[in-house]
């Protein structure tokens, strides 16, 4: 599956299409490729690992009682460092990121993930090596 977003629920947006259109047809390029006996040399890519969900602070009632900072929000991929703003309280207290390491959020603030108590998720920014590639004929 491919999903490309952000974009709001029930909206189709013609640079989110458009870049759906292209990642499929990489993917389907590469098939191509392989099929015919390409061989890959060797690659580095850096990827985005998914740490933990964090939802949002919460009262006993488990009622929202903040929401994600203005600074954080549309902020996806981006780094958050320990002492970053992360939520703001309804009361206008701001709730600092408090980690050991930068992380890098994603859906923040996603209006389909309120349901799932999910404010944002972490991510780790990694690096993968894949070792060449070639189709193995039989």
């Amino acid at each position: 599956g491919v999903e490309v977003g952000p974009q709001p629920q029930g909206v189709a947006r013609a640079d989110v299409l458009d870049k759906m259109r292209k990642i499929v047809k990489h993917g389907l390029d590469f098939v191509q490729l392989f099929n015919e006996g390409k061989e890959f040399p060797p690659c580095t890519i850096e990827v985005f690992k998914i740490m933990e969900k964090v939802d949002y602070p919460r009262n006993k009632n488990g009622e929202i009682i903040a929401i994600i900072h203005p600074k954080l929000q549309d902020q996806d991929w981006q780094p958050l460092k320990n002492g970053d703003p992360q939520f703001l309280t309804l009361d206008g207290e701001v709730i600092p990121y408090q980690g050991n390491c930068t992380v890098y959020p994603t859906f923040i603030n996603e209006a389909a993930y309120y349901e799932k108590k999910q404010a944002f998720v972490k991510t780790e920014k990694i690096q993968l090596t894949a070792k060449h590639l070639r189709l193995s004929v039989s």
